[in-house]
């Protein structure tokens, strides 16, 4: 069981260098399960919750889930059955993942979502971003370089993932804004490289003249990316990705990917260590924060001439 060091200590949390909160400082085990070991943006996140939790003098065990919501779900009840004192974690499914949460509420211990969320009456808070916000954003800054025409398709995320049916739901809300823009082709899949690849190849037959592609990570914009360049159409086609890892970074530079959303999971992972430390701290009442996000693009299809324009939109 948790104790306290130190009752009267506290930690300062820290985002983009902002201190948020206070969060007293305890001794505890915390159980990691993340939707994808081999996704950057999880990768980097991981990396922020461990850092964090090491810092604060935490124990932990991370299990990853690998897009399976039958491991996710075995793994938290593995976590509830050893006794841990909090759960952080991504689920695959945003439904389907509730055993999970149902088994860690039954047992008195916070279970609390990370960048994607569940739809759990036991989820006891989620740390994520103004997904319907940010969505909105990618899809005012397609339809200004469309200027309000032309063909697209989508490629989003998993199916059960309600965190990317949001960001959709706020990039069609201003595509529908645009009378002359038509969605040719929508797509639901797993957020991989090869699956990327796969449907933007499918698109490109389908519909040889589509003007821009939108993915939901930079994963699978990077398939498409790939799929536009072996038909020769680099630079034709506007691609958008999400998370700015280090590969889609350098696609903006080439100009194969025209726009990315810089997330700093990183900062993501401590900022939910921070969270679960002041809720296991006894406060139940604060409100969840909302971590920032902005849009890299390339010069090319930018409305300015600099290399990248970063339009900084805070959710709030």
């Amino acid at each position: 069981m948790s104790f306290y060091r130190n009752s009267t200590a506290a930690i300062a949390a820290f985002v983009c260098g902002q201190a948020l909160f206070a969060v007293p400082t305890l001794a505890e085990t915390l159980g990691i399960s993340l939707s994808d070991d081999s996704n950057p943006f999880y990768v980097q996140m991981r990396k922020g919750i461990e850092e964090r939790a090491t810092e604060l003098g935490w124990t932990f065990t991370y299990v990853g889930a690998n897009e399976s919501v039958v491991n996710q779900i075995q793994t938290v009840e593995d976590f509830v059955a050893k006794g841990v004192d909090s759960i952080l974690i991504s689920p695959v499914d945003a439904v389907g993942a509730g055993p999970a949460y149902a088994a860690a509420a039954a047992a008195g211990i916070p279970i609390m979502s990370v960048a994607r969320h569940a739809i759990s009456p036991d989820q006891t808070m989620a740390i994520k971003m103004d997904e319907v916000g940010v969505g909105s954003a990618i899809g005012a800054w397609l339809v200004a370089k469309l200027d309000g025409k032309g063909k697209i398709a989508m490629i989003e995320g998993p199916s059960g993932a309600q965190t990317f049916r949001n960001i959709a739901q706020g990039f069609t809300t201003q595509i529908e804004s645009a009378s002359g823009i038509e969605v040719v082709a929508r797509f639901e899949a797993p957020l991989r490289r090869e699956e990327g690849l796969r449907i933007t190849e499918d698109i490109l037959t389908a519909h040889p003249d589509v003007q821009a592609i939108y993915c939901g990570n930079d994963e699978t914009a990077l398939g498409a990316v790939q799929a536009v360049a072996a038909a020769g159409k680099t630079g034709q086609i506007i691609i958008t990705g999400m998370n700015a890892t280090g590969p889609a970074r350098a696609a903006v530079d080439s100009g194969g990917l025209a726009l990315t959303v810089q997330l700093k999971p990183l900062e993501w992972g401590r900022l939910a260590v921070d969270s679960m430390a002041k809720w296991l701290g006894g406060d139940h009442t604060f409100e969840a924060p909302r971590p920032e996000f902005s849009l890299m693009q390339f010069f090319k299809f930018a409305a300015i001439g600099s290399n990248h324009e970063l339009n900084h939109l805070t959710s709030n």
